[in-house]
Formats: C-alpha cells, structure tokens, sequence
C-alpha cells in the first residue's frame, strides 16, 4: 500500500513539475525603473540598461513588469491605450514598486508624469522636465 501511495506521488509529481517549469520559463518578469537622469530629468530603465524617456517592450501574454521608482519624485502612471490593466491607483511613490501584470495581447500605452517638479526637489537638471512614455506589445511571437 506504501509503494503504491509513493508511486502514486511519484508520477504526480512528473506530471506537474514539466508544465509549471514551463509557464515559468514561458512567463518573463521584466524589471523597469524610474530613475533620475540630468537631461530631461527622468529616464526608463531595464535591469541596469537605461532605454531613455520612451521605450518600447515586448514580451508574452501574462508577463509581468515590476515598475519601480528609482526617484525621490513621486509620479503619476495612466494608462492611455490597451487592454485594460489593474493599476490599483495612479500614484506610484518614491522608492515603491508594483507589479503589472499583462494578461491580454495588445498594444498598452502608459504615461508617467512626476507629481512634484527637479525644482522643488532640489534636483538638477538640464531642459525642463520630460513625461515618460511606455509601449508595451504583448502577443505571442514577443
């Protein structure tokens, strides 16, 4: 009766590992920041690359994008084009992070404005402060 329950476990255990070691891997998490640049005063960021103040990504339906803000500003995020995300608000603060996660295929379109100006935050910058744009296209060729 013991062999056959640990047999029984055994080839559970065969049968799921495969599929969710595949979701995982079919599934990207992309990290993208918010940090303060001189030009212009913010920039997108990807892992350690930074991809400037509008960027396109593309990725797989259900991917994630942990959006943190690398800033002592506080920004505004809306979401101007695609299927609707689950922001949970519009306010992202310094040095918090969210998770989106994009479910559907299509074209998304996010904004992010900062609340407060370089100015007020004693930051320097050269020009004036920019508005942050995001594409993100997600189908299943990405």
């Amino acid at each position: 009766m013991l062999r056959r329950a640990l047999l029984v476990t055994a080839l559970a255990l065969l049968v799921l590992a495969p599929s969710t070691g595949a979701t995982a891997a079919r599934v990207p998490t992309i990290a993208l920041s918010i940090v303060h640049v001189v030009r212009g005063c913010h920039d997108w960021m990807i892992g350690s690359k930074d991809v400037g103040p509008a960027t396109t990504v593309k990725t797989k339906p259900g991917a994630r994008i942990t959006l943190r803000v690398s800033c002592v500003m506080d920004f505004d995020v809306t979401q101007t084009a695609g299927p609707k995300l689950a922001l949970r608000g519009s306010r992202f603060y310094a040095g918090s992070s969210r998770v989106l996660v994009f479910r559907k295929a299509g074209v998304y379109r996010l904004v992010a404005r900062s609340v407060q100006t370089s100015e007020e935050m004693g930051l320097q910058t050269l020009g004036p402060d920019n508005v942050l744009r995001l594409t993100v296209r997600v189908g299943p060729s990405a």
